[in-house]
């Protein structure tokens, strides 16, 4: 072990070398700022060439004073204002169909000044990249747009485009090169020289290396925040005498989990 890393947490270290950029915490750090791996990303799935991308930004959260808020994994920006929100999805619940409406939603709240006119509302697109081939087509990318039905399917022009990356597709074309690179652990067998520069930086470049270790400590302290609360949340719904399937409702803690925190306070 170097002896700029002999101080690090061990557990880390090994971690970081398993990870793949199909794990969204490594995707994000690789992706954060990266403008060069992102228009690599984008040429890709949308088969263009001329898509130049000006910002990336990963763990943008945005916020809902009347509901639910999201945390972005990557949003980007090209030169023709257009916004590509790209999230890494390893459980099917995660790239359910409902979130990218909601997501287009909040980009729109969020991105649209006051003001702007309808015509000038900024293209979006929703691009999720599963670890499963979720809609069953075996196919190795869906597009989802709106249509008018009774026009033959005539498209519904609102500048949202959804589209599922199959993270299984393991063709022989960019996109299964590309994927078969979001599944590798060593940056020395990607294929793609963009993403293995970056993937390597931040598992053996030492400042990279650190960078990392920073990232899944503050992780793991929000985690144990996170944890915290919902236990205290619990608890005070326990004293309460609420039901065990309300409490589970509105916290992350499962029935299991409810009867030996309520054992704990007889």
């Amino acid at each position: 072990m170097s002896l700029l890393l002999s101080g690090l947490n061990p557990k880390y270290l090994e971690a970081i070398k398993k990870f793949r950029l199909i794990d969204d915490t490594f995707f994000n750090i690789c992706f954060e700022g990266s403008v060069e791996c992102m228009q690599l990303l984008l040429r890709i799935l949308l088969q263009r060439d001329d898509i130049t991308v000006t910002e990336v930004v990963t763990q943008r959260s945005a916020h809902n004073l009347y509901g639910r808020s999201v945390r972005f994994d990557v949003i980007a920006v090209d030169s023709n204002g257009k916004i590509y929100n790209v999230e890494i999805q390893r459980a099917d619940e995660g790239a359910n169909p409902k979130r990218a409406r909601f997501n287009a939603s909040l980009i729109d709240s969020r991105e649209v000044a006051k003001g702007t006119e309808y015509q000038d509302f900024p293209e979006i697109w929703i691009i999720f990249i599963t670890e499963k081939d979720i809609l069953g087509g075996g196919l190795p990318m869906y597009h989802v747009e709106r249509t008018i039905t009774e026009l033959n399917h005539k498209e519904f022009d609102d500048a949202t485009h959804i589209a599922y990356v199959n993270g299984s597709y393991r063709g022989s074309d960019a996109l299964g090169l590309l994927m078969q690179d979001f599944f590798c652990s060593d940056p020395a067998k990607m294929h793609y020289p963009e993403l293995a520069r970056r993937a390597d930086y931040f598992k053996h470049e030492s400042k990279g290396v650190k960078a990392m270790c920073e990232v899944m400590k503050q992780l793991q302290d929000e985690s144990r925040a996170e944890i915290f609360t919902q236990v205290t949340a619990a608890i005070g719904m326990l004293k309460d005498n609420r039901p065990v399937e309300e409490i589970t409702k509105y916290t992350s803690l499962s029935e299991e989990e409810l009867q030996k925190l309520a054992q704990q306070l007889r």
